[in-house]
Formats: structure tokens, sequence, C-alpha cells
């Protein structure tokens, strides 16, 4: 059998072994942001949340989501944007994440699913001057749009 040469492989195959990963694309303001889609358990219209005493200002409280009582915070506190504005395009997220369990967050817009491929999605460097930076994995391009990944451990903490 010959040798197979990099030219005789086209290029469809070739992304066919590059390993993709699959982002739900939110808006908070004018910026997207890219939550891994492992991690979404549900989205569900905004709806009354009861509030809960003497916690930090992001946690805006608890919603009963089919029997299970579910924290809820505020993204855009949480990342020291201005408040919430709740319009019709208003969301909350559900998660399952592993350390932290179920937890609901506010978000201004779910715009999308989008499938980026590992190796373009550029890593953030954190200098510390900027604490926004740490919510972020990593910057993926869809569409000749920037979309910073966000660090689901780090906002949940």
């Amino acid at each position: 059998m010959d040798e197979l040469k990099v030219s005789d492989v086209r290029p469809y195959e070739m992304v066919q072994e590059r390993e993709t990963i699959q982002y739900i694309v939110i808006k908070l303001g004018n910026e997207q942001y890219g939550i891994d889609i492992k991690f979404v358990d549900n989205i569900v219209r905004m709806q009354h949340i009861t509030r809960v005493p003497k916690v930090m200002n992001y946690l805006k409280g608890v919603i009963n989501l089919r029997g299970e009582v579910i924290p809820v915070m505020s993204l855009r506190l949480k990342m020291d944007l201005p408040a919430d504005e709740i319009t019709k395009a208003t969301r909350i997220i559900i998660l399952k994440l592993e350390q932290q369990g179920t937890i609901g967050i506010i978000v201004d817009e779910v715009k999308e699913v989008v499938t980026l491929i590992t190796d373009e999605i550029e890593k953030v460097a954190y200098d510390g001057t900027d604490d926004r930076v740490n919510f972020i994995t990593g910057v993926g391009k869809h569409n000749n749009e920037l979309i910073s990944l966000l660090d689901l451990n780090v906002i949940a903490l």
C-alpha cells in the first residue's frame, strides 16, 4: 500500500479529525459569551425569584423548577457589570456543575448554539489587572464574531 500524503487528504476529512465543542452563545449587554453545552441542563424564561436574605448581592435568590429549588445568580453582577434589565429575551440558564451542583444564571439573551474547533480557540492570558478576564477561559471566533468562553467553575464560586 502506498504511503498517504497530507496533500491526498481532502480538507473536510481533516476537519473531521479535529475536536469540536458546542457552546450556547449568550449576550450580556453588547458582549457575546459562550457556555459549554455539556453543563447546560435547561433554559427557562425569567420567572419569580424568591429572595434569600444575607447573601452576596449577585445571588438573586431561588426558583422552584419542577419541584427542585435552584439558586439563581445574576451573571452581570457577578462580573461587575450594570444590573440586569429584565426583558422578554431575558433567560435563566440552569447549569449542572460537577462541584457546585445545580445553579441558575440570569442572561440578557440566548442567541444560538455554535460548534467551535478546539485548536481555533485562543487562550486568554491573565495579567491581574482586569478581574473579568479570570471568568474567561478563551476566545472563539464564529462567523467573524468573537465569543468569550466562560469558565463556569470560577463564575459559580
